[in-house]
This record gives structure tokens, C-alpha cells and sequence, in this order.
């Protein structure tokens, strides 16, 4: 298992290291400016985009891009520290064309798009002339078992009809946003009980535009307002024509877990990105601020945060990558062990986050809940990222059920580490 990164990696992540410096960092406050007074995207996002692909720095997180697709192909493990880095600022990613939801949705239509579905919208999203949104989660419903939804489609005809109330939804107030990714319980299947619960579900793609699709609100994460939305959406009798259902019919839930691995490494190290450079602040502020008599760097209970600081970062990075090396060599280790460290790593980047962000804004004082400092919009991000993508507790779940089935194929072989009275009885008998 190695984690180095390959020397086109490494040229890349120092080219992208200057572009944001040079270019991304310069234009931070003119962004949130623009935002304040309502022009999203501010008017020089699309020069920045312009310029970044250009410059090569497009597209850098899918593996499997064609020769003829606009884009880097580089692999999970040299993407992630890419990723880490655009991740300090939470608006760059866009500048890139790797945005959330965007890089899971190019996925799936990678993987499963007819040609007329590639050519109207996986295109158009890989050039970054139009954004997208993945619509799962419910308000009604505990959407972290998917066997919840409520959300229906049924087939009619030569067409696809949807009902049902989507919330959350990032990415649908964008003003380029044109293609939602639905995910919805096969209606004919409701009364099906003798089949599989998890091949009871479709994708269909529903244009943003389409009658019967109504974008109710954009909700407040926190009371912190996203620009381009985690928003609510009501389907009423929603029609699209049947060659708008992706993949195979009933085949959502598996086409949703593959999305999800790739997707939270990104998550991940973006999350990390912010970590870092909560910690670089962290630990200015501490030079730079006295009380009693003294900087904050000098109270012992303030190294001890940086330092814990520093160790949780680094573990949490370790794990992140190694998990990216598998998910590059899949054939290194079972199913079901890439999906226990995919749920793994989801809740340490969560974990990693809370504790960082709230040490840094401890000692930032008060002025760490202001929007002076992104460490208020990085709390936030952080708190939420125990929901986003399930739960914690589903992902604990998960990495349990992976120890328990190994030591169900042990059969209690461990137990020869025990040194009972019985044991201690009868020696093992030895071949000369």
C-alpha cells in the first residue's frame, strides 16, 4: 500500500496551490460581496473557470474520462489532496468544475448514461456550462434507510410519472442548475412483498424546468444561507419520457452506494482542507493574543488543543488516503471491507471537524462566531457533515457489521490468546 503521489500529481497539486493563490484567494472577499447584494455567481466566477481550464486544472476528479472528455483522469488518491486544498475555500471547488453534487452526478451518468442522456447532459456538466442536483433525501422519512422513500415513480405509457417531496437538495438554486438525479420507490413494487427491498428503486432524470417540479424554499443550514441551495422540492405528477429513467429499473440503490465512495473522499478531504486551515489560524491567533499576561500560545490548555489538533488531522488524512488507494485497487480487498472504510472515514472526517473547529473558535473568542473568519461556516459545514451522506450512526453500523461477520469466519480462534486455568492444565503436546 503506497500513498506517494505520482509526479504528474505532484506538479498539479503545486500548479493548483499557485492558481488559488494567484487568482481564487485575490477574488474571496469580491465573492462574498457579490453574494450579500444577490448576484450569484458573481460575474468573474466564469473568467476563473475559464482560466482554470486553460490552465489544465479542470475536471481532475474522474478516474475514467475518455480521451475525447475535458479533464485530468486522475486517480482517488492523487485527486485527494487536490481536493484538500480547494477545500479551504468553499467556493472554489466550483472554479475547478469539482463541485458537490456535480462530481457524484458525473459519475452516475459516466457509468450508466445512454448516448442521448451523455450528449444532453454529462456533457454539458463536464464543460461546466450547467450544474445539477441528486435528489434523495426526504422530510417525512428517515431517509438514511432508502427503503423509507416515499417519493414514487411509475411507468405510463411511453413515460415516467414521479410524486413526492425531496428536501435538501444541494445545488438546486443554482441559477445554471438543470437537471435534477431523482431517486424513487418503483410504485408497481409497493404491494410486492416477497421482493428485494433494495431493487425496489429508480434514478430518473428530471429536468429543473419540468411542469409539476416546484422548488419550494432554500433552507437555512444552521441559520447559514447556501447561495446555491439545500433546497425543497415538490413533485406533482411530475412526466418525463421513459428514456429518462438511468441505469436499469430498480437498480437505484445499487447505482446510489456506487456513487457514494468516491464522492466521500472528496468530502473527506475537503473536510480536512478546512481542518488545516482552522489550525493555521488557530495557532496564529494564539501568538498573536495575551491573556494574564501572557499569549494564548503559552497556556498549556491551548497547546494541548493544537497539538490534538494536529494529531487528529494527520490520522484522519492517513485514512482518507489509504481508503482512496482501495477504492483505486478495489480488487485489494472484499466488498464488504471497502464499504466499512468508506463509512469509516465518513464519520472521523465528521468527528475531525466538530472537535478542530470548535478549539479553534475557542480561541478565536468571540470573534470566531462572526462571519470575519470562515471558522463559523466551517462549524457549520462540520455539524451538518454528521447528517449528510447517512448519518454517523448508520456508518458505525457498518464498520460492526464488517467486525462482526470477521469474527463470525474466525469461529473464536482468538480465544487461543487466553490463558485459563484449563488451558494453563493441558500444555500442547509438541513433535520432536
Amino acid at each position: 500500500m503506497d500513498f506517494e503521489h505520482s509526479p504528474r500529481a505532484q506538479a498539479l497539486q503545486q500548479q493548483l496551490e499557485r492558481f488559488m493563490q494567484r487568482y481564487v484567494l485575490p477574488h474571496n472577499a469580491a465573492w462574498h460581496q457579490a453574494v450579500q447584494q444577490g448576484e450569484y455567481p458573481p460575474p468573474f466566477l466564469d473568467d476563473l473557470k475559464t482560466l482554470a481550464r486553460e490552465e489544465g486544472l479542470w475536471n481532475l476528479f474522474l478516474p475514467g474520462l475518455r480521451e475525447d472528455e475535458p479533464g485530468t483522469r486522475l486517480s482517488n488518491l492523487d485527486y485527494a489532496p487536490l481536493a484538500e486544498n480547494m477545500g479551504r475555500l468553499h467556493w472554489a471547488s466550483e472554479v475547478f468544475n469539482c463541485s458537490a453534487p456535480d462530481t457524484g452526478n458525473m459519475e452516475l451518468l459516466h457509468r450508466f448514461a445512454t448516448p442521448l442522456q451523455r450528449e444532453r447532459w454529462l456533457l454539458p456538466l463536464l464543460d461546466g456550462t450547467i450544474r445539477s442536483a441528486f435528489a434523495m433525501s426526504e422530510p417525512d422519512v428517515a431517509s438514511s434507510d432508502p427503503t423509507n422513500l416515499q417519493t414514487t415513480v411509475r411507468r405510463d405509457g411511453d413515460g415516467l410519472v414521479l410524486n413526492g417531496r425531496k428536501w435538501f437538495i444541494t445545488g438546486a438554486a443554482h441559477p445554471v442548475c438543470r437537471v435534477l438525479i431523482v431517486m424513487a420507490r418503483n410504485a408497481e413494487d409497493e404491494d410486492d412483498g416477497g421482493s428485494d427491498p433494495h431493487h425496489r428503486h429508480s434514478m430518473v432524470l428530471v429536468p429543473l424546468g419540468t411542469p409539476g417540479v416546484n422548488v419550494e424554499r432554500n433552507i437555512s443550514v444552521v441559520h447559514h444561507h447556501a447561495p446555491e441551495g439545500h433546497c425543497e422540492i415538490v413533485l406533482r405528477q411530475v412526466r418525463v419520457p421513459v428514456g429518462h429513467l438511468l441505469g436499469g429499473w430498480g437498480e437505484g440503490f445499487a447505482m446510489a452506494q456506487a456513487r457514494l465512495g468516491p464522492g466521500r473522499v472528496h468530502h473527506c478531504m475537503r473536510t480536512i482542507g478546512q481542518c488545516e486551515l482552522a489550525l493555521e489560524l488557530a495557532a496564529e491567533r494564539a501568538l498573536e493574543r495575551r491573556s494574564f499576561g501572557r499569549a494564548l500560545a503559552d497556556h498549556a490548555n491551548v497547546q494541548d488543543w493544537l497539538a490534538q489538533s494536529r494529531i487528529e488531522i494527520d490520522q484522519a488524512r492517513l485514512l482518507v488516503l489509504r481508503c482512496a488507494w482501495v477504492l483505486d485497487h478495489p480488487h485489494k480487498v472484499p466488498p464488504s471491507a471497502l464499504r466499512a472504510q468508506v463509512a469509516a472515514i465518513k464519520v472521523v472526517a465528521a468527528g475531525l471537524q466538530s472537535r478542530v473547529v470548535e478549539r479553534a473558535m475557542q480561541i478565536f473568542g468571540a470573534m470566531g462566531l462572526s462571519p470575519d473568519t470562515p471558522l463559523a461556516q466551517f462549524w457549520t459545514w462540520g455539524r451538518a457533515l454528521h447528517l449528510m451522506d447517512g448519518p454517523d450512526e448508520v456508518h458505525l453500523r457498518s464498520v460492526a457489521r464488517h467486525e462482526l461477520a470477521q469474527a463470525r469466519e474466525r469461529g473464536g480462534a482468538s480465544a487461543a490468546y487466553f490463558t485459563t486455568p484449563e488451558q494453563m492444565r493441558t500444555p500442547p503436546h509438541i513433535d520432536a
